[in-house]
């Protein structure tokens, strides 16, 4: 039988996917992050299917778990917050699975980062002002992070950071930004995405600590800092430029699903163009 890695979404329980969701229906057990995955969505489990929260359980109990469900015949969703592609955990659960011969696959979700950008209504990239976005953490308690991979090497780029897992050490990140981004470059924090409570703080950089601590936000948050979370002049995208040949579209594109070779062309079913 297969393990499920599904991506529940950044917390609405309606961005879960079809597929996800599809998913979930056929599943007679299910492993989920009870403190961050909507419980709403345990009802979309077939009647019977044996519930499993693993917030209190550590990587050998939830390796376990799915590989008891695999012997029993059963498939198993394992339900994760946003998308497992990011900061889920899910690389060392696939390394044991790998280990104890049990197939398993991966139903991506909505990240927190979208859900963010979609309360702030922006686009992350924005022509002409910045076209590259950094996930990244910072270590404080969690794991070490890489060589190279700190905020004061990460700033240099200037490039749009979104931070997860680091509301409570707002200062820090302030800190460490301040010299590459400049006291005046917009900021927000955006906590709880999607859901009813969510709360959206926007403001300069020098200033959404003071806004982060007396919201009293500390965790299931991103922080967003970046020239496109403020920008309102820039050039259009060339995508749908008048000026642009649409009678000989690009050769070899790609756009943001992924799809290398398809383009958006008048009187045409495409995909999308690079900006």
């Amino acid at each position: 039988m297969t393990v499920y890695f599904i991506g529940a979404g950044p917390g609405a329980a309606d961005l879960i996917t079809l597929r996800g969701q599809r998913t979930l229906a056929s599943c007679q057990v299910c492993l989920y992050a009870g403190s961050l995955v909507p419980r709403e969505l345990l009802a979309e489990c077939p009647p019977g299917a044996r519930l499993i929260d693993t917030a209190r359980l550590d990587l050998d109990r939830i390796t376990a778990e799915l590989v008891r469900a695999h012997e029993e015949g059963h498939d198993v969703a394992r339900l994760h917050s946003g998308d497992p592609s990011v900061f889920s955990a899910v690389a060392e659960q696939m390394r044991r699975l790998d280990a104890a011969g049990v197939p398993y696959e991966v139903v991506p979700g909505v990240p927190a980062f979208a859900a963010a950008a979609a309360a702030l209504k922006r686009e992350l990239t924005v022509p002409t002002v910045g076209q590259t976005v950094v996930l990244t953490r910072i270590s404080q308690q969690a794991t070490p992070m890489p060589e190279g991979e700190d905020l004061a090497t990460l700033g240099r780029s200037r490039a749009l950071l979104v931070l997860h897992l680091a509301a409570r050490y707002v200062d820090r990140v302030v800190a460490e930004l301040l010299p590459h981004y400049g006291a005046d470059c917009p900021a927000a924090v955006v906590a709880m995405a999607s859901r009813p409570d969510e709360l959206v703080l926007r403001g300069r950089l020098d200033g959404i600590a003071a806004q982060v601590k007396e919201a009293g936000v500390v965790r299931t948050a991103v922080i967003m800092v970046g020239r496109t979370l403020g920008a309102e002049q820039f050039r259009d995208s060339h995508l749908y430029s008048a000026d642009r040949d649409r009678a000989h579209p690009p050769c070899d594109t790609t756009g943001d699903s992924g799809a290398v070779g398809t383009t958006e062309t008048a009187g045409t079913t495409g995909t999308t163009a690079a900006p």
